[in-house]
């Protein structure tokens, strides 16, 4: 396949590529580069964006309204933003990157689980700003989980593009003091799989800090329940030296996000009575995601948010994957006191971080 520079896969990047993939398409190129199981995929860079941008508005009116915005004035964030949302949610890809973005999709499509149907991918917005360590854009920006076709994958690339401009993003970016000609969004499209389970582990735990542990959360179906807060999930503290299992929480789970059957979005639906109160993991699959977990630090060399999934469809040992690794912001900044009370579960931590959004069926 032809290079472009419109277009990078995962194997061909490394964290140094954040400014041109953002956070989330450089964390899952050195995920792979570290011989992670990671679904394939690509990342639409930064330039098809500027190029895009550039087409679209070529003064770089855009950019200079947004940066002086006032971040306490959300009416005038919500009446400036909201028609360049509607702007390039509506304007035409220019011709050279849309072929990339098409290209790159029809590899991934020959690989399709089911002969003859589109390959379904996550579509995932990727800041240039995110998942670093003084800073997370985490939740701020939109996430599309099983787009199936060319036609929607460019109109999703095009929405998570959008997404820089939502009143929540912006009103972050201005309250940082974040320049705007400096931002560029890139766009993660990655292979899905159709998860029995899928959560999030830290690497040190999110209540005490202690790195001795792993922290495990796991749900039924896609990790957008557990990120949305639409279920309680099962919980798991375990020693990292020993393995052994300190803490078992299993929950009743009573909601679940999973793929819809007509081949295309996400359903939201009740758990089968039969498994609400059964346990989502296996203690051989608990095992086998906390030796990921160490693993992966141990690349980073320093702890880590981990989201990960177990297929449906595959066999014991090649059914989990790891869907995005980033730096644990919760201890990082603040050294050894905590700067607020503990919460009920390690994920809130997170979320109280974006003030109470998310979005990582991918989970985020």
């Amino acid at each position: 396949m032809n290079t472009s520079p419109h277009v990078r896969r995962f194997a061909e990047l490394r964290l140094t590529d954040r400014p041109t993939v953002g956070g989330k398409g450089a964390s899952l190129g050195e995920l792979t580069f570290a011989g992670a199981p990671v679904p394939p995929g690509y990342v639409v860079t930064t330039a098809a964006f500027e190029a895009f941008l550039s087409a679209l508005d070529p003064d770089g009116g855009i950019r200079t309204a947004i940066g002086a915005l006032d971040s306490e004035d959300t009416e005038a964030i919500a009446r400036v933003a909201g028609p360049v949302r509607e702007r390039i949610e509506a304007a035409e890809l220019p011709e050279e990157v849309a072929a990339a973005i098409r290209g790159h999709y029809r590899a991934l499509d020959g690989e399709s689980d089911t002969p003859g149907e589109p390959a379904p991918v996550a579509v995932r917005s990727s800041a240039t700003s995110e998942d670093a360590e003084d800073a997370s854009f985490a939740g701020l920006q939109d996430t599309y989980l099983w787009v199936r076709g060319e036609d929607s994958l460019v109109e999703n690339v095009r929405r998570c593009w959008a997404s820089l401009y939502s009143v929540e993003s912006v009103s972050y970016r201005r309250r940082l003091g974040l320049p705007e000609h400096d931002l560029a969004m890139a766009v993660v499209v990655q292979r899905m799989i159709d998860p029995r389970c899928a959560g999030v582990m830290f690497t040190r735990s999110p209540l005490t800090g202690d790195r001795s542990v792993v922290a495990l959360e796991g749900s039924w179906g896609l990790g957008s329940a557990l990120v949305s807060g639409d279920v309680t999930p099962d919980k798991y503290v375990i020693g990292k030296v020993t393995g052994d299992i300190c803490s078992r929480t299993v929950s009743a789970k009573l909601r679940q996000h999973r793929m819809d059957p007509s081949g295309s979005g996400v359903l939201e639906e009740d758990v089968p009575d039969h498994l609400r109160e059964e346990p989502c993991l296996s203690d051989e699959e608990i095992h086998a995601l906390v030796r990921l977990a160490r693993r992966i630090e141990s690349h980073y060399g320093s702890p880590q948010d981990i989201e990960w999934a177990i297929s449906r469809n595959l066999v014991p040992g090649q059914n989990i994957f790891l869907l995005q690794s980033r730096p644990e912001t919760v201890w990082a900044s603040r050294g050894t006191t905590p700067a607020a009370a503990p919460k009920a579960r390690a994920f809130d931590h997170v979320l109280s971080l974006l003030g109470g959004t998310g979005s990582p069926g991918g989970t985020r």
